[in-house]
């Protein structure tokens, strides 16, 4: 039976659909697309972002205090009885209909600079949000790059104990066949069907923690779907790095210059700086400029024939303009000003001591990160040396168990220390890594590369 030209586009729409979520299942992520994408849709990142917005109105505002201002009023009223004509100001007991409107303007000329004060700290408020902002981009770059490392430490631990079992399976069918022909006891096949036991139970145990691994990175992406995520699996090597060529006092110097956290910190002091010069304007008088024009109608209004005066001619006679300056001196207001300003000065004075506190810290956390760095580098080099002692202790035991010189129990023993001294050769091996990465974000390394 033919189809028919619909339930062809039916079924290759299906065909693609399929595809589609073939290709959507099989995506693997690298560490830059998690880095940009955690960033994107990180909750936390985006409350950041709002508080940048808010930041640019509060500097909009601080420019707006030099605009004068502008506004306009007008009103319509019906009076009857006793009332005064507002074109004459004499009472009048007729019913009346009247309008009146306005313009005025208002200017602030000299306030102790605090309008230009408060620009300014607009202005490092907004910059105090960017940092914030960026150093929380770092916060989180650096959690999904631990993350993501943990993802590849356990997979290489879980395919280095597949290789293992799988070596103890060509040992278990050798073992067997020995057995069968009399040249080894049963109980060497039982120690090492033991050790595949083991072995397997050590697969699992991995495949598991790799699974947890992957949902744990996948939180921080806020991805829900576990069981299609997954990052690519290119077996990463030690990279190379120069960063142990310069000190620790020279990283942390460059640290200062780079880290958006300190420089939140240091743009803090900066803002409070700016609050105490505010506070202290207060003390100045303040002198502003106004001016107002204003114009009104009464039905009464005539003109010398006992007409009414038409509504328009009515506003151009009935006008006038005001203008002034007015003077505001501050004498005696409670200590309000002065206790303000002393607010303000003990405000910079704490401060000033948590940007030098976060300093302190950084410099702990750097060389923390310094001594992590060639702590875990020996390790590695140590893990390294006891893998190929290991490994030539397992051959030689192998050697020797082949020939009948070695038991079954000496021989898995031997295996089992060559299984432990790897799966610490990985261990050590991203954990170096990783603090060679901590080490290199101080110094201003991006976090999205391995």
């Amino acid at each position: 039976m033919k189809l028919k030209n619909y339930q062809r586009l039916l079924f290759a729409c299906i065909a693609l659909a399929g595809i589609n979520i073939t290709l959507a299942q099989e995506k693997e992520w690298t560490l830059r697309e998690c880095v940009e994408y955690a960033i994107e849709n990180n909750i936390t990142i985006q409350q950041f972002e709002l508080d940048l917005e808010n930041a640019d109105i509060d500097r909009s505002d601080a420019i707006g205090n030099f605009v004068p201002s502008l506004n306009a009023n007008s009103n319509l009223g019906f009076s009857k009885g006793l009332t005064i004509d507002p074109t004459t100001n004499n009472f009048v007991t007729e019913n009346i209909t009247t309008a009146s409107g306005s313009i005025s303007s208002q200017l602030t000329l000299f306030d102790g600079m605090r309008n230009f004060n408060q620009v300014n700290r607009a202005k490092l408020n907004s910059l105090s949000a960017k940092y914030r902002l960026e150093g929380m981009k770092d916060d989180i770059s650096l959690s999904v790059a631990n993350a993501y490392l943990n993802i590849l430490a356990n997979r290489e631990t879980l395919n280095t104990f597949r290789a293992q079992y799988r070596a103890t399976e060509q040992d278990l069918a050798r073992t067997r066949e020995l057995v069968a022909n009399g040249v080894l006891p049963e109980g060497d096949l039982l120690e090492i069907e033991s050790t595949a036991a083991t072995q397997e139970q050590q697969i699992i145990n991995a495949e598991n923690n790799v699974y947890i691994a992957r949902i744990n990175l996948a939180q921080l992406l806020q991805i829900t779907d576990y069981e299609n995520f997954d990052v690519v699996d290119e077996g990463y090597m030690i990279p190379d790095s120069n960063i142990l060529e310069y000190s620790a006092g020279e990283i942390y110097e460059k640290s200062l210059q780079v880290l958006n956290n300190i420089k939140a910190s240091e743009v803090s002091m900066e803002l409070a700086e700016k609050d105490l010069q505010i506070a202290k304007g207060a003390r100045y008088p303040t002198l502003g400029a106004s001016m107002n024009y204003n114009t009104r109608y009464s039905e009464l209004n005539v003109d010398d024939n006992f007409n009414t005066i038409p509504f328009v001619d009515q506003l151009w006679l009935n006008d006038g303009i005001s203008y002034g300056f007015g003077l505001n001196i501050p004498v005696l207001n409670g200590f309000s000003v002065k206790n303000n300003i002393e607010r303000r000065r003990i405000a910079l004075d704490r401060q000033k001591l948590q940007y030098e506190a976060d300093k302190l810290d950084l410099e702990a956390n750097v060389n923390q990160a310094y001594v992590d760095v060639k702590g875990s580098f020996k390790s590695y080099e140590a893990a390294t040396k006891t893998v190929e002692a290991r490994r030539l202790a397992y051959e030689y035991a192998k050697e020797r168990y082949n020939v009948g010189l070695m038991n079954s129990f000496d021989f898995s023993q031997a295996q089992a220390r060559l299984d432990n001294a790897e799966a610490e050769l990985i261990r050590a091996k991203y954990n170096y890594i990783f603090n060679l990465k901590v080490l290199e974000f101080y110094f201003g390394v991006p976090l999205d590369e391995l």
